[in-house]
């Protein structure tokens, strides 16, 4: 059963008077969490109020807690997200920003970007920590900070040449070249680009899909892929970690369940 939206700080426990105007909004289902940006008027951009409620909201998930998904979406349909307020970029772009995303990349569980409109700047970047981008096939992607004089934070940099590639990264961050949904999928920005008015639709499916899988199976292979994909030397010794996890879940009630759930089916 949803919960009604609520304003991202009453969360905390914060007077729901005091939030601020466009603050995200969540709402808790049992298929997920449903967070949606909320300035449709300024493109749904991200303000240094919200930074520290929606730091607070990822990173104090823990993989016995976490829904099984978090879907982000933007207010209507003409962007997801402009990401960073622009006119605080010179005064309150902080690291604060980039200790966020970085939550969200680390939050246990699946997170889906339903990119139901254009997305730029630094809405780029959150989408990039999204395991799962879903996007409509008119969308458009543009990231401006060269032309703003903006050197990216490091994190942001890593993202996009791990998620996409050098080339990808070149093009998108040195060019600042506006890049259409055939181009975003082609390059792996986009998981799947489908038409605006199946959008809902796919982000349900996926959802309902999660709903259903091991949390904590999907918590640990998700911290173990993204180590690797950060480089992760193949003598670490957290592969010891990562074979332990696979040997107990080979021996795990739960996995006994669900393969005679499975069998029964068939």
């Amino acid at each position: 059963m949803n919960e009604p939206w609520r304003i991202l700080p009453e969360l905390g426990g914060g007077d729901p008077l005091a939030a601020h105007a466009g603050a995200p909004r969540l709402t808790r289902s049992d298929s997920g969490w449903h967070l949606r940006l909320d300035r449709p008027d300024e493109h749904n951009r991200i303000d240094p109020a919200d930074l520290d409620a929606l730091t607070a909201l990822f990173a104090d998930l823990r993989a016995e807690t976490a829904p099984p998904s978090i879907v982000i979406s933007g207010t209507g349909g003409r962007s997801f997200s402009s990401g960073y307020t622009l006119t605080a970029i010179t005064e309150q772009l902080d690291s604060r920003f980039e200790v966020m995303l970085d939550a969200l990349e680390a939050a246990p569980c699946l997170t889906i970007a339903a990119l139901n409109g254009n997305v730029y700047g630094g809405a780029t970047d959150l989408a990039l920590c999204c395991d799962i981008r879903l996007g409509h096939d008119a969308m458009r992607m543009f990231m401006p900070a060269a032309s703003i004089g903006l050197h990216y934070y490091p994190a942001g940099l890593r993202r996009y040449v791990t998620r996409l590639g050098l080339t990808a990264a070149n093009k998108l961050m040195l060019t600042g070249m506006t890049v259409h949904a055939d181009e975003l999928l082609r390059m792996g920005f986009l998981t799947e680009a489908v038409p605006a008015g199946d959008l809902a639709r796919r982000v349900a499916e996926y959802r309902n899909t999660a709903a259903a899988n091991a949390g904590g199976v999907v918590a640990r292979m998700k911290a173990h892929m993204q180590a690797i994909a950060h480089g992760l030397p193949p003598d670490d010794p957290r592969y010891e970690i990562m074979r332990r996890d696979f040997a107990e879940s080979t021996r795990s009630a739960d996995l006994q369940a669900r393969l005679a759930a499975r069998a029964r089916k068939r």
